[in-house]
């Protein structure tokens, strides 16, 4: 197994067939054919799955996508690292929607100021779409909803959110889960982190919500609640950016679930010039609150 078998296979799997892979690293088809099989030969096991011209990734070809992205992307940091350079090329982060809305901008800002070179490409989504973005080796690091407890990641917690439900103008007081049960509530996909402190919030108190309807977006919620719709949960920081805010009450929660904290995550061992600057950055700007 070399770096040339490993870069042939991730434009192959990233392509889905040998002809555009072959376009895009300049390469002949007959090379890439060979190589490929090559390395399976050298695993022992096919890492494609075979489909007229179209080539799929076996499950084992997934597994072995994420460590040659992981190796691949240390040969570039450290080949920058031996020579002194700054850091630069990608850097994909993933961030709750809230904390890319409210909590990071300049952050981001000032990141690409001192470091003009690094591609910076930012993604939102829940907490369990950007963990296992990392864990894929997608996503360089990402900020969610933590402590993330998991043996191969590692991270830091960032920023506190208040976590606050939100319900129609004159609603009555909400102090509990069963002052709202049986109520609709509005939020995102089943793997969002504040989805499940949000029906944790209720079942700890005996109670149930209604209808759970699914929305992309806290602008959405937002309209929905102040329409009189049912409820939601966001960070008090969101709600208060939102143009709006005042057409729904707002009501906090328990001290046991009124806080979460957002961590910046990354694979355990990460050895990676854009991300140690990144981290740096974060604790130059004094948002770094603890380490793991």
């Amino acid at each position: 197994m070399d770096l040339v078998q490993l870069e042939i296979f991730k434009a192959v799997a990233e392509q889905g067939s040998i002809s555009a892979a072959a376009q895009l690293i300049h390469r002949v088809p007959s090379n890439l054919t060979t190589r490929i099989k090559q390395l399976e030969q050298d695993l022992g096991v096919e890492l494609f799955i075979r489909e007229k011209s179209r080539l799929r990734l076996s499950p084992a070809g997934w597994n072995f996508l994420g460590y040659t992205r992981r190796i691949l992307d240390l040969v570039q940091e450290a080949r920058a690292t031996v020579a002194g350079e700054e850091p630069q090329g990608a850097f994909a982060l993933g961030s709750l929607e809230s904390t890319a809305a409210v909590r990071i901008p300049g952050l981001l800002a000032a990141y690409n100021q001192k470091y003009a070179k690094v591609e910076l490409d930012l993604s939102t989504g829940p907490s369990g779409t950007m963990i296992e973005g990392v864990l894929s080796g997608r996503l360089t690091a990402a900020f969610v909803d933590g402590p993330v407890l998991h043996s191969t990641l590692e991270g830091v917690a960032v920023f506190e959110e208040e976590m606050v439900v939100i319900a129609p103008l004159h609603h009555a007081p909400v102090t509990r889960g069963r002052d709202v049960n049986g109520e609709n509530i509005y939020t995102f996909r089943s793997n969002c982190s504040y989805r499940h402190h949000f029906e944790r919030w209720f079942s700890q108190d005996g109670a149930m919500p209604g209808k759970i309807f699914e929305i992309e977006s806290y602008h959405g919620m937002l309209a929905c609640v102040s329409a009189g719709a049912g409820l939601a949960l966001m960070p008090r920081s969101m709600l208060e950016s939102m143009p709006g805010c005042a057409a729904v009450s707002v009501w906090p929660l328990s001290d046991t679930f009124r806080i979460l904290n957002t961590w910046l995550i990354w694979r355990r061992g990460t050895v990676s010039q854009s991300l140690n600057s990144f981290v740096k950055l974060l604790e130059e700007r004094d948002l770094v609150a603890a380490q793991i």
